[in-house]
């Protein structure tokens, strides 16, 4: 998702910088003898302009935001997929400003350059966290941007106290005739998405045993029960927001209850019997099923 977060950066900076907006003038390349040549020749509708360089230089692991929480989602079909927290890369970016213009008595590049890295940092820190969606809006993000990169929040560190620490080498690689050039350094958050795993079926029912110390007569056994709530769609989807009753067998309503996104519901405490489930939801209308808990079945889900 590099690629994708180097024309993230691109659009952000081309709508908002009035001076950079061709696509052109905006590059990942390296700021060599080639890009030089390529700054001489670059004219947008015939008139020669200012570009900017933005270069990956580094990638590093941030070990801050590590995190090993798992996150666990539903499927239609009733299994339950399983995916690790995203590790975190940091996107190290050296941003040079870059004018084709010749230094004569009357003109000075440089100053075109310094106002340039200034609106380049300026629209920078109004975008942290860098979110795609909110940069595209209100058009949509390109199709080609994975879904949980659309959404993502990407965090900026924009000229850091410690600086680039290898700022000399790293133009002294950029040919014979380099010359020293300020930059803004960038560093990106990126999230490295997960293989999202099986874990296997949904838990639809939970037994929970209390007793008194030294008792056990006052044993009592208490059942969790969860189903999930789908329409007559093919494959059936998850509806969320629909109330859910459990009731008696004299319809006495006993818990009460509302799907969750995934179309899931549960109820606590419930002893062992006959009970009747049901579940409404405006233009949906009503529906009822009869059940037995524990249920031979292990489900107790419902479909409009």
């Amino acid at each position: 998702m590099i690629d994708q977060l180097d024309i993230l950066l691109r659009k952000l900076i081309t709508s908002s910088v009035p001076s950079l907006g061709n696509d052109d003038q905006v590059r990942f390349q390296p700021p060599d003898e080639d890009w030089r040549t390529y700054v001489k020749t670059l004219s947008v509708a015939g008139q020669p302009v200012n570009a900017l360089n933005v270069y990956l230089v580094d990638l590093r692991e941030n070990r801050k935001l590590r995190s090993n929480e798992h996150f666990r989602t539903a499927t239609p079909g009733g299994d339950v997929n399983e995916a690790l927290a995203p590790r975190r890369v940091d996107c190290h970016y050296l941003i040079s400003a870059w004018s084709p213009a010749d230094i004569t008595p009357a003109i000075e590049p440089t100053l075109d350059e310094h106002a340039l890295l200034y609106d380049v940092a300026a629209s920078l820190v109004q975008r942290d966290p860098l979110i795609p969606t909110a940069v595209y809006a209100p058009a949509p993000v390109p199709a080609t941007f994975p879904p949980d990169f659309s959404s993502a929040e990407l965090p900026l560190v924009l000229a850091p106290p410690e600086g680039f620490i290898k700022l000399a080498e790293f133009w002294g690689t950029m040919g014979e005739k380099h010359r020293w050039k300020p930059v803004l350094y960038l560093i990106v958050t990126l999230p490295l998405f997960l293989p999202i795993r099986r874990s296997g079926p949904m838990v639809t029912t939970a037994f929970i045993r209390m007793q008194a110390t030294g008792a056990p007569a006052s044993a009592e056994t208490f059942i969790q029960i969860g189903g999930t709530v789908r329409d007559a769609q093919t494959p059936p989807q998850p509806v969320s927001g629909v109330w859910v009753e459990l009731l008696t067998m004299t319809n006495e309503r006993l818990q009460l209850a509302s799907t969750d996104r995934d179309g899931r519901f549960t109820f606590m405490r419930v002893a062992s019997g006959p009970y009747q489930l049901r579940a409404s939801r405006t233009g949906l209308g009503v529906l009822t099923r009869n059940v037995e808990v524990p249920s031979l079945t292990g489900e107790y889900d419902l479909e409009f």
